[in-house]
């Protein structure tokens, strides 16, 4: 059943924050099929979320396009083909366009406009949210569905407002793209989206400079078109593929070895790791050796590997130097795939600079200075400087549960969440995807299908009993805020100064966001939560204890 809500509606079930993969499929779940009125509110002018935003040049999926997509419908599986292995931008936001349009989901969906606050009524036990517009709107239920990575960071350089030249943010591109023909270039920061970009400007430059501060171990992606009998077997495959990725360890159709780095001899472990670079995609990270995230020793026989590789694709020696990375684990820091980053430092007119041994001083209005004085000017300056991830986007919202407190001075040491789903002091507040679920360390659409579902199971319970509100206990919540760290520093993963750990962002806490239960047993972890009466929950007051299995590690030994 498809009831539309009035736009000038201002009580409804559910208020959803965001139209990207989250907030659609999270749209069709509560007024499709539970029959339940919902208003989506949305920043851009369009849907995408992420992706309505991340158009610099080169943007795509590192997610093979098989597996990019919903698989909760059959038919809307069918009714989509991917032309690459791994898909642009605006394939991306073509493919979640005809989404919005075959549920006929923008009639309830108020693009350019942002949500500002969310204060729950403790009397009425209803929140209300307010926007940017003026609007004021009362619902049983809020959803964030804001993405793990839609707020933007810009470092507080010095001088950052001087620049006299333009300057573009990766996150935020400019949607009739930028001609840097003839121009010379700087470019800040050598994450994911650097890696995508850099080939692609340097192909119109006159000059780019990339300044780097930390350098990453990449991949190769072997982008291109997908052989049409592989395209035809996996169509005829929706069921199987489904019921594989969501039993996976990451969502992806990928499995970790059984034997260790470690316990394999020399031939043997070059031998596969040659094979799994030639295949391209996440074969070396997600498919690799499981001992390489436990043991330095295990890590360190990986990223000999890698290192030669880079070496061999960078003709000058000390740039090749450059470009490997030291001082961290490999597999703990996001892994970009790569489309001919390396090679781009082949080219007389690509320079890189280190910024960490010689950091940034000042951006001046020709360019920027480094601390021993040295100055680089460029025509335009290009921030790939990434996001306030996880935690940024809900940060940015004022959100208010009971008591008046605020969520982000909650959060202020971090994250505090149960099943990286709700926090307690914040009823039917539910986050998609949130911060402590396994999200950024799996397949995206995987989990936020599973976490839809999971909210409109959650909700459909509630109604069918009479209930009114649910939250997580705080000894629940307290319980999954130690094991998740527990369970991240059995492992590498802390290690690594990375944006899992808010090292990115001067000032904010370093504790390990993502939870490492991996898509499979997070995904029964949660099942059997439910199937024992909400374990770890209150319902209308009413709480039922976690068990000892939601603290178990399933990846244990």
């Amino acid at each position: 059943m498809t009831t539309s809500t009035d736009r000038a509606t201002s009580v409804v079930d559910a208020v959803i924050i965001g139209a990207g993969f989250s907030g659609l499929y999270m749209l069709h779940k509560l007024r499709d099929e539970l029959g339940l009125r919902a208003r989506v509110f949305e920043t851009g002018n369009g849907v995408g979320g992420t992706w309505y935003w991340n158009r610099y040049p080169g943007a795509r999926s590192d997610s093979d396009s098989y597996i990019y997509g919903y698989t909760f419908d059959k038919d809307l599986w069918e009714s989509w083909e991917w032309t690459e292995r791994y898909p642009e931008s605006p394939e991306i936001r073509g493919y979640l366009e005809h989404v919005a349009e075959r549920f006929d989901l923008t009639m309830d969906i108020t693009f350019g406009t942002r949500v500002e606050s969310a204060t729950f009524d403790e009397d009425a036990e209803r929140w209300t949210v307010t926007t940017d517009s003026g609007e004021t709107v009362t619902a049983d239920y809020v959803i964030s569905a804001v993405g793990a990575l839609s707020a933007s960071n810009t470092p507080p350089f010095d001088g950052i407002d001087t620049f006299a030249g333009p300057t573009f943010h990766t996150g935020h591109w400019p949607h009739e793209g930028v001609d840097f023909t003839g121009q010379r270039v700087g470019m800040i920061g050598s994450g994911a989206s650097a890696v995508q970009a850099t080939p692609i400007i340097a192909g119109q430059a006159s000059e780019l400079t990339v300044f780097q501060r930390t350098a990453n171990y990449i991949v190769p992606a072997n982008n291109g078109p997908v052989d049409p009998a592989v395209k035809a077997e996996r169509l005829k495959d929706w069921a199987g593929i489904r019921e594989r990725i969501q039993q996976s360890n990451f969502g992806f159709e990928l499995y970790l070895q059984e034997k260790g780095a470690a316990e394999v001899s020399d031939a043997e472990r070059e031998a596969l790791l040659e094979d799994f670079w030639n295949r391209g995609g996440f074969h070396i990270w997600l498919g690799g050796y499981a001992d390489m995230f436990f043991t330095t020793e295990a890590n360190d026989l990986v990223r000999r590997f890698l290192d030669r590789k880079i070496r061999e694709k960078v003709d000058d020696p000390e740039t090749a130097e450059l470009l490997v990375p030291k001082g961290y684990p490999f597999g703990c820091k996001r892994n970009p795939l790569d489309s001919g980053y390396f090679e781009t430092f082949n080219e007389p007119h690509v320079h890189l600079v280190d910024v960490k041994s010689n950091p940034i001083a000042s951006i001046t209005p020709t360019g920027l200075r480094l601390e021993d004085g040295t100055e680089h000017e460029f025509d335009a300056l290009v921030l790939a400087t990434g996001f306030d991830a996880m935690t940024g986007p809900l940060n940015r919202i004022d959100i208010r549960g009971r008591g008046g407190a605020l969520l982000r001075e909650k959060w202020a040491e971090g994250p505090r969440t149960y099943l990286g789903l709700m926090s307690h002091g914040y009823p039917n507040l539910f986050t998609v995807t949130g911060p402590q679920s396994p999200s950024v360390l799996s397949n995206m659409p995987v989990s936020i299908e599973q976490h839809v579902d999971y909210i409109g199971r959650i909700i459909t319970d509630l109604r069918s009993r009479g209930a009114r509100v649910i939250e997580p206990t705080e000894e629940a919540e307290n319980g999954w805020c130690d094991y998740n760290q527990e369970i991240a520093h059995a492992t590498l993963f802390p290690t690594a100064d990375t944006w899992y750990m808010g090292a990115n962002i001067p000032g904010k806490p370093r504790t390990f966001m993502p939870n490492l239960d991996f898509v499979g047993p997070y995904r029964a972890k949660c099942d059997q939560i439910a199937a024992n009466g909400w374990e770890g929950f209150a319902v209308d007051g009413e709480a039922t204890p976690a068990g000892e299995h939601v603290y178990q590690w399933a990846v244990a030994g």
